[in-house]
């Protein structure tokens, strides 16, 4: 059968939940049977998110192939059973150079480029290369209509559903419904305005998802439907609820999958949701709690972490744990103790970049080391407990990343210079290298060390996980790390890097180089962060018993 597609568009306002919207559909969709894949387009001019600040637009999630996309891809990966990739998320910027790069080669035998056709094909393009061998794909358009930096885009989804036919193609739009208190009315106008937007550039929703506070009344919905041209049965909400993954089984109770499945003519099994009524059914029914410190230099936009808290939220619900995620700016914790600590069954640092607050997390794994805090460093997590390690414990004074000083005496944690890539081919870099595109990306096998705890949670000798960092461990000077006590329990494949570390007689202390959160979802749970999770329990009743 040929490639569906389902375009998901936003209006009135943004971050109103496009991505959790499509993820859902596609969720409910993949339980009917259908080999579902998800795209996600980003009208700025990045050619990735890989250089932008975490402040402006949140995490980067890294894939099994070494793209670094949006955060989107995150919430596509843990609604879907679905490895996406490269050719799942693409940005204006990517769409330009690639047109520009044949410009320049004379691709074009010497044709003036322009928007329409070049750039509005090449979108065309790249949508369809991502969605090939899928029975649907649902493509999710960022930004608002209207924007200005969205109408290439717009105007490529407009042809395609011309070429392909209407059979294989179908709008969705998301858009505000605001509640004004004070009359106690829900407001239409927004909705109808920006259907009127979309309708003016040649795209008339099949569709309408109205994400509101409130249950929509029927006269209002037969309002809506009578002035944006949509089937009344085709208009929907989206309410606020306590978790997102409710949001496949509040759409599905409504019809929303059954008028999918009848406007593309698709044939598949009824929906089983079973999966994620168990999901839902261990979240509202923990038998424990803990209290899980977070100490990052983002945590003004706690969307910097998106994945890792997601991962300790499956952990919880894998392991009947209700996970408090208290966030701590390690700045603070740099200027005025590790004190605000003390409460805490356990402590994560997460990855970062930059020098900002560094001593205030190598002050946190000290304080975790010695109190016997459980404690999970992840990527730049882990080389700080190596410092602290080599600083405290080896002797090593002053010992640094040269990332935070070039001129330190024990460079124990050095730039990364010659990798392998997943495809084996080798890739150098030097301290002048551009910074997009130039870390350690995406999946890599990790050889445990048997007897090590972190081989005791794996369960497994040979694992994958997902890389995102430019500095690496300096095996010239590791030995002597050793030799002091720290524990090297997983390298690289062929030996050469250092991958987790944990602490010997410490109740639960653990680091790794690479990012475990970005292969964690609800249903399947992830090892490590159920082993942290079951660590920080323990912690919590001794907190208790004393």
């Amino acid at each position: 059968m040929a490639t569906k597609y389902i375009f998901i568009t936003g209006g009135v306002v943004s971050s109103l939940g496009k991505g959790i919207a499509s993820a859902s559909l596609a969720s409910i969709l993949e339980s009917r049977g259908l080999n579902v894949t998800m795209l996600k387009l980003d009208p700025y001019i990045n050619v990735d998110p890989g250089t932008m600040s975490p402040f402006q637009h949140g995490e980067v999630f890294v894939t099994n192939d070494g793209a670094e996309t949006d955060l989107d891809l995150g919430h596509y990966e843990r609604f879907i059973r679905q490895h996406l990739g490269k050719k799942n998320n693409f940005t204006a910027g990517r769409v330009y150079e690639n047109v520009i790069e044949r410009e320049r080669r004379g691709d074009y035998l010497g044709a003036t480029v322009q928007i329409i056709p070049h750039i509005t094909n090449e979108i065309k393009e790249l949508a369809q290369a991502g969605a090939q061998g899928a029975d649907v794909a649902l493509v999710e358009i960022g930004g608002t209509a209207g924007d200005i930096e969205s109408l290439p885009f717009m105007e490529a989804i407009r042809q395609m559903s011309l070429e392909l036919g209407r059979d294989n193609t179908l709008f969705v739009h998301l858009t505000l419904l605001p509640y004004i208190k004070v009359a106690g009315e829900l407001k239409t106008k927004p909705t109808q305005h920006s259907v009127k937007e979309l309708r003016s550039i040649g795209i008339q929703p099949d569709i309408l998802i109205c994400r509101s506070e409130h249950p929509l009344p029927e006269a209002e919905r037969a309002k809506i439907a009578l002035f944006t041209n949509v089937a009344s049965d085709s208009v929907f909400t989206s309410l606020d609820v306590d978790t997102i993954y409710k949001v496949p089984r509040a759409l599905h109770e409504q019809g929303l999958d059954e008028v999918v499945v009848k406007k593309l003519n698709l044939e598949c099994k009824p929906t089983d949701l079973s999966e994620w009524d168990r999901v839902i059914e261990k979240l509202n029914t923990p038998t424990s709690s803990v209290d899980i410190a977070m100490v990052g230099k983002y945590i003004d936009l706690t969307e910097a972490y998106k994945s890792l808290s997601e991962a300790l939220l499956h952990a919880g619900i894998n392991t009947s744990t209700k996970v408090n995620i208290h966030y701590f700016d390690s700045e603070e914790i740099e200027t005025n103790g590790t004190d605000c600590l003390r409460e805490m069954s356990a402590i994560l640092v997460p990855g970062g970049f930059g020098n900002r607050g560094v001593e205030g997390k190598i002050a946190t794994v000290q304080y975790a080391r010695e109190n016997n805090i459980p404690y999970l460093g992840i990527c730049l997590g882990m080389q700080v407990a190596v410092i602290e390690y080599a600083r405290n414990v080896a002797g090593m004074t002053n010992a640094n990343s040269t990332e935070f000083n070039q001129d330190t005496p024990y460079p124990i944690v050095g730039l990364i210079t010659e990798w392998q890539d997943e495809d084996g081919s080798t890739q150098t870099r030097d301290k002048d290298s551009d910074l997009g595109g130039t870390m350690r990306l995406g999946g890599q096998e990790c050889r445990l060390v048997e007897g090590t705890l972190s081989k005791s949670v794996y369960g497994e000798s040979v694992i994958t996980e997902r890389h995102r960092h430019r500095y690496e461990v300096n095996n010239t000077l590791i030995e002597k790390v050793q030799e002091a006590g720290l524990v090297i329990s997983g390298k690289s494949i062929d030996g050469t890097l250092v991958e987790m570390i944990e602490v010997k007689g410490h109740p639960w202390f653990v680091a790794c180089q690479f990012h475990p959160e970005f292969t964690s979802t609800p249903r399947d749970g992830h090892p490590l962060f159920e082993g942290f999770v079951n660590a920080a329990n323990e912690a919590h009743n001794l907190i208790l018993s004393s």
